[in-house]
């Protein structure tokens, strides 16, 4: 079903911004990916088969994920701070009819972590899934180990829905992962505006 709203999408809370990934940011992607290799490695997805033939250059990674955004399956965002390029967040599979539901993953640099960065990003997407697309339910799947995915999904009140065993391949083995999710009905207010009133309670 192609229900793509809007593409390209900009969302922005007071200096985080979600935008379309461009080819032009090539060198500051690669940069960031290689600066924070040992940091992202270990929570990076892998396929189980050996993939064959030359590694897509970042202009096709791009095109790839334009392609998904234009056919309603997911929404592909590079994450900025002040104008920098910090990270990436991906809603992905997007799907319609009885089930409305969604995927959130996330990367952002070692740098800017625990400066509510991520919080505000996942914040966005999530008002964006459940108040322009109409979704009905998100999620966020994280390994038990990866402590400061945990913080955010913590900080933001998704709840926890249980161990999901052997749930994606990493690094040659099949991992197990923590499920996160909200409803619509979790957050009337909007998680945005949830997470600015934590913020100041805090």
């Amino acid at each position: 079903m192609n229900v793509a709203v809007g593409w390209p999408v900009e969302l922005v809370d007071d200096d985080v911004r979600l935008r379309p990934l461009r080819r032009r940011d090539a060198d500051a992607w690669m940069a960031l990916r290689a600066r924070n290799l040992g940091w992202l490695e270990p929570w990076d997805a892998t396929s189980p088969e050996p993939v064959r033939g030359p590694r897509p250059t970042f202009g096709q990674f791009v095109r790839a994920l334009a392609a998904q955004a234009r056919d309603g399956s997911a929404l592909p965002f590079a994450v900025e701070h002040a104008g920098e390029l910090v990270g990436q967040l991906t809603v992905s599979s997007i799907q319609y009819g009885s089930l409305r539901s969604a995927a959130i993953g996330y990367w952002v640099s070692q740098h800017v972590a625990g400066q509510g960065i991520t919080p505000t990003a996942v914040a966005l997407a999530t008002d964006h899934c459940f108040g322009v697309l109409g979704l009905h339910r998100v999620e966020v799947n994280i390994r038990p180990e990866n402590a400061p995915s945990l913080r955010v999904v913590e900080k933001l009140g998704f709840r926890d829905e249980g161990l999901r065993e052997r749930y994606l391949h990493i690094r040659g083995r099949w991992c197990d992962h923590r499920s996160f999710a909200l409803t619509v009905e979790d957050v009337p207010e909007g998680l945005v505006e949830r997470w600015h009133r934590r913020r100041r309670a805090a």
